[in-house]
């Protein structure tokens, strides 16, 4: 079967389930935005989609849907990497011309990769965990209600030294995230057809311009909480 037994077809289901992860983190992100406005403004956006999505089937099933993508991703990542080993020694991905502006990220996919899923699980813990699948279990994962998740996530980024603590991880997570979607995202558009002279400029240039709006949505609410949290600290 070419997608298993060719570095096409195995490069091809990486873009498709990299593709599908980054429209996810573009609504993830679009939706975080929310908290912010919602702590401006004394709105509660965040909460609503956060009660419309919950434990409902279709948001069970979109959960489901995501890991199994993190999943493959994952797992083919691992294994076009060891084959990449033995068949070109130190380079991780079997391109035949690199570009120049990605050759950092493009030795580096593996690590930024696990990085990313590090700091991935943490984020579960600290909000699926905590938010849907104690809605979905009953069980009681913090001392907030799962459907308040405004709460949760401003008692994890302005809890004083530990807020601090928490945003400057999460920055971490996030620089790695760029990197990890700037190459990656071209690399894909490249994989399903646009690898022509005239388009991969424009792809490197749509893959950073996604990877920057795409964390920068992230970020604006990470360095948000993060000034809340020091002005509350040494008001």
């Amino acid at each position: 079967m070419w997608l298993k037994d060719s570095s096409i077809g195995r490069k091809f289901i990486m873009s498709i389930t990299g593709l599908f992860l980054v429209l996810f983190l573009l609504f993830h992100g679009s939706m975080n935005i929310c908290l912010v406005i919602d702590d401006l403004f004394g709105t509660e956006g965040y909460n609503w989609i956060c009660a419309m999505l919950g434990a409902n089937w279709y948001a069970l099933i979109g959960t489901g849907v995501l890991a199994l993508g993190v999943l493959v991703h994952f797992c083919y990542a691992i294994y076009l990497t060891i084959l990449n080993y033995r068949a070109r020694g130190n380079d991780r991905y079997d391109i035949e011309a690199r570009q120049e502006g990605v050759e950092w990220e493009s030795k580096n996919m593996l690590v930024l990769g696990i990085i990313v899923i590090g700091f991935l699980l943490l984020h579960l813990y600290n909000f699926w965990f905590k938010m849907q699948f104690a809605e979905l279990t009953g069980i009681e994962t913090s001392m907030f209600d799962p459907q308040d998740g405004s709460a949760i996530v401003k008692n994890l980024f302005t809890n004083g030294w530990a807020g601090i603590i928490y945003c400057l991880l999460y920055i971490v997570w996030l620089v790695a995230l760029w990197f990890h979607l700037n190459h990656g995202i071209w690399s894909a558009l490249q994989t399903i057809g646009w690898s022509n002279l005239i388009w991969l400029k424009r792809i490197k240039v749509i893959g950073t311009v996604f990877a920057t709006i795409t964390v920068g949505l992230f970020m604006i609410v990470v360095l948000y909480f993060l000034g809340v949290n020091i002005g509350q600290m040494f008001a």
